[in-house]
This record gives structure tokens, sequence and C-alpha cells, in this order.
């Protein structure tokens, strides 16, 4: 392993202890923790200690683990993206488990974790990938490991194949847009209709979006968005539950259907017999229309645009029948015991931050069922505190592997009063 050396500082031996919550090994010293990228638990590595102390560059592995296996990708260990592909997998859905349990017992709450629920190779419908120039001539991809640089991406084993097949197209494609910029960034999205393309950073000439309109249509996109603009080739649309709703560019999708699937599933079983639910930072509907098949829905979300397309989607599918659509900022304006009083159940999906303040607010409720939805262990472990503290109790957490060979993982959790 070689290859990982960047040949700055002196080779020193280490045995690596443990895995970190990113998916470093940690080798224990006397200076403190060491971080070792693409180390495993039980290995004697050669490293080279970065100038902070704290991280260090794998040059060697010198007693290997007998859970390294070969990765699925020729770019890992070079690009960023992923972490653990050299992990096997048992292993590595075991240590994603974990992530999960340290971060309730850091709360100091001791409850039964389900093993994680996978995901397969090549199911991810949305990346956010890099468009430049360099030395090397153009390049379509994602960062080097630690490092601002590029790499040319012609294979990713996590991504959708409709979207992998099309990487060197929509490179040449979007090539013209860049004029005298050295980067854009580029969002890509599967939808059933065809790629979302999000084009960000650049403000092209209007002779290259006519050539761009006129090429990306060959290459299966629906839709592509620069600067704001939107060039419509043909409207863009992902089926959630009953429906089929049309996103605004941008819009947050979950990025696994399989995992989407899965989710769904435990939301569904987690509202029990409820008969009106609220679903909070509902997004473009993806447990509305579902849970809409079983009971009455009101959708709770402060990104009107998705709102809108939810709305939309609900006029047109009888079958999904919700109920009404509020745009609220649920961090500044949570919902207060008075105005849950009209439900049996919450379902909450909210980014990253966690909603501390909604969770303050349905402590004080009597809400009887709440099923939580997080991508964050450490604020969903922090929202469950409050809420055990308000008198809930909980009974089910499901880690859901949606974010392949990363340190992330969703979760839901049941809860009951």
């Amino acid at each position: 392993m070689s290859s990982f050396s960047s040949g700055h500082a002196v080779p020193i031996e280490v045995e690596i202890d443990r895995l970190g919550a990113q998916g470093d090994g940690v080798a224990a010293t006397p200076d403190g923790p060491l971080f070792v990228p693409f180390a495993l638990p039980g290995e004697r590595v050669r490293i080279e200690v970065d100038a902070d102390g704290k991280n260090a560059t794998l040059v060697d592995v010198l007693a290997r683990s007998p859970e390294r296996v070969d990765p699925v990708c020729p770019h890992f260990g070079i690009c960023g993206g992923c972490t653990l592909q050299h992990l096997e997998t048992d292993a590595y859905l075991t240590w994603k488990r974990d992530l999960v349990v340290q971060a309730l017992r850091s709360r100091g709450l001791d409850t039964k974790v389900e093993p994680v629920r996978p995901v397969p190779l090549g199911s991810r419908r949305r990346a956010t990938l890099s468009l430049a120039r360099d030395a090397q001539g153009l390049v379509l991809g994602y960062r080097r490991a630690r490092s601002h640089d590029l790499i040319d991406i012609d294979v990713c084993p996590i991504l959708s194949p409709a979207i992998v097949s099309r990487i060197p197209k929509l490179k040449a494609v979007l090539a013209p847009l860049l004029g005298n910029k050295r980067e854009a960034r580029v969002g890509v999205t599967e939808t059933g209709t065809g790629l979302d393309v999000v084009v960000h950073g650049v403000r092209p000439k209007e002779t290259a979006l006519a050539k761009l309109a006129a090429e990306a249509g060959k290459l299966g996109v629906a839709r592509v968005t620069v600067d704001g603009d939107s060039l419509l080739l043909a409207a863009p649309s992902v089926r959630l539950g009953p429906a089929q709703v049309k996103p605004p560019p941008d819009a947050f999708l979950q990025a696994v259907p399989q995992a989407e699937a899965v989710m769904t599933e435990l939301v569904l079983a987690g509202i029990g017999k409820a008969k009106r639910v609220a679903d909070l930072f509902s997004g473009l509907g993806t447990f509305t229309f579902p849970l809409a098949e079983l009971c009455a829905v009101d959708a709770y979300e402060s990104d009107e645009a998705a709102l809108a397309a939810l709305a939309e989607a609900a006029r047109h599918y009888a079958e999904a029948e919700t109920g009404p659509h509020h745009a609220r900022d649920l961090f500044r304006m949570p919902l207060g015991p008075q105005e849950l009083k009209p439900y049996d159940a919450v379902v909450f999906d909210p980014p990253r931050a966690g909603p501390a303040a909604q969770a303050e607010q349905l402590a004080k409720s009597k809400v009887k069922r709440l099923v939580a939805v997080s991508c964050n262990p450490g604020t969903l472990a922090r929202d469950l505190r409050i809420l055990v503290d308000g008198g809930y109790r909980i009974t089910r957490v499901v880690p859901v592997d949606q974010f392949l060979f990363s340190g992330h993982v969703e979760t839901v959790a049941h809860l009951t009063r």
C-alpha cells in the first residue's frame, strides 16, 4: 500500500486498536490517538505522521487483518468518497451498528439496536461531482482523499449504472459551461424520466446553453439547471408511494431507493393504527404519500418549492389524498403541545442538525406514537434523550446503510407514550 504514502515524514510502526467514527483506524500512542485512514483493527502498519500530530498517512500494512478484503473500486484509497471498502461485509455492518449503539449510550440510552439493513452496490441515485480543468485536462469526479485536488471518475460501484454510464459524455457536454471558471459543482440525480442535472458556480453564455440543450437530451437527461435557470427536456419525476412527484432542482431525495423502501416500511409500522399523523420535515412527501394510504396526514416543510411539488402531486393523484400542507420552519417555530393534540402519531425526518426544539415540544405533548428518522446518530441520540426524559419509551431502533462505505448511517426509531 505504498501508494498511500505522502513521503513527507519518517515512517513509524504502530498497532491499530479500533475504527474511529469516520472509518479511520485508530492507534493509541503516548501522545494520544492517531487516525490512520485505510487501516483496520489488529493490523500493524507503517505510517507517516502528519504535521498536526493527530492524523497519519498509511505507508504499508505489515500484519494484515483477516477482515481485510480487496476493495470493489479501482479508485479506492485515492478517491475521498469511500473510507471502508477494504473491510469484510459482516464486520463493516457491525461497525455501522456500533455507531448507533455508541451514540445512544453517550446519552445514557442502553437500547436494543437491530442489525443494519444493507443496500446493494450500484444503488445510489444521486451524487455531487466537480467539473474542472487541470494540467491533465478536463476532469469530472470527486476530491482526492485528504486533498482539494480532483480525480477523474470513470467507474463508481456505489452509483447507479444509469449515472456512471453517462459520466464521460456528461463531462464533454458540460465542458463548454466552464468558460473561464476553474471549477463547477455538478449534482446528478436519477429520476424515473431521466437524469436531473444541476450545475453551480458558472454563468455560461447563451450559445453554450443552447448547445447544451441540443446535446443533453441525447444522454437521457430530463432537466439541466445552470445558475438557477432550467432547461426542461422531459419533466423529472420520482415515485413516492402512490404518487408521481416532480421535484424542483436541488430538492432533497433519499439517496438510495432500496433504503427509502426499508425506511418507509419502518415508518408505516411505527405509527400503528394511528388515524391522523403529522409528517414533520416532509420534503417532497417521501413518507407523506405512503402514510396517506393508511390514514389522514398533514405535511409540514420549510422548503416551499418542495412543498409545492408535494401539493401538486397530491392534486393529481386521488389515491394519495393528503391533508393540509403547511409551510413552516420547525427549527424556529416548532409545533407546540396544543397544535400536536389532534395527532395520534408524529413522523419526523429532519436535516442532520436534528430537531431539538421540536423534540422538546413533543416531549411535552400527549402524542401516543413517534417515529424518528435521522442520518446523524449523534443528534438522534440527543433528541431521543429529550423524548425519553419527557416520558416516551424507545421500542425499536433500526439502522439502514443508506451511505455505503462511509461513516454515515441512517436510523429509524419508534417511540411510544
